[in-house]
């Protein structure tokens, strides 16, 4: 089960996905305010349901390791979650911004997080645990030729 690359990369695609969901993503510094506004994942409902959809679904294709085609689709399946989470939380800070500068409110200084870049890294996670399941269907089949 984890002694295979694959699930080692789907475990720590859970945990990327995990920091993601739990850390603060932007933060801007209002001119009449003290306080920085934050976002994070947990504030807008679809963008944390992405997040735990990925979560969720890295976790259950470890444990499928003997139905390697069906592991392989599933992953495939959570690298286009994870585009769809890191389009939809970059749409999510814009449309923060907007709102913030369109309430009469003028924002003096903005920037990502480093957790807002850790979607890509869920990607790339997830992208090598392809490859794995990949390779691993590749040698089975290879293997069963020889037969």
């Amino acid at each position: 089960m984890i002694q295979r690359i694959q699930s080692l990369y789907l475990l720590l695609a859970a945990a990327a996905g995990a920091a993601a969901l739990s850390f603060d993503l932007w933060k801007a510094t209002l001119t009449n305010s003290t306080n920085p506004v934050y976002v994070n994942a947990s504030s807008n409902y679809l963008l944390f349901v992405l997040y735990i959809i990925i979560i969720l679904l890295s976790l259950a294709t470890i444990f499928l390791f003997k139905k390697r085609k069906l592991q392989f689709r599933l992953t495939i399946f959570n690298i286009l979650f994870g585009f769809a989470a890191l389009a939809y939380q970059y749409y999510v800070v814009q449309q923060t911004a907007n709102k913030l500068s369109s309430g009469g409110v003028s924002i003096v200084s903005a920037s990502y997080l480093p957790a807002s870049f850790l979607p890509i890294v869920v990607i790339i996670f997830l992208f090598l645990a392809v490859r794995g399941i990949y390779k691993d269907e590749k040698l089975i089949k290879s293997l069963d030729r020889l037969r």
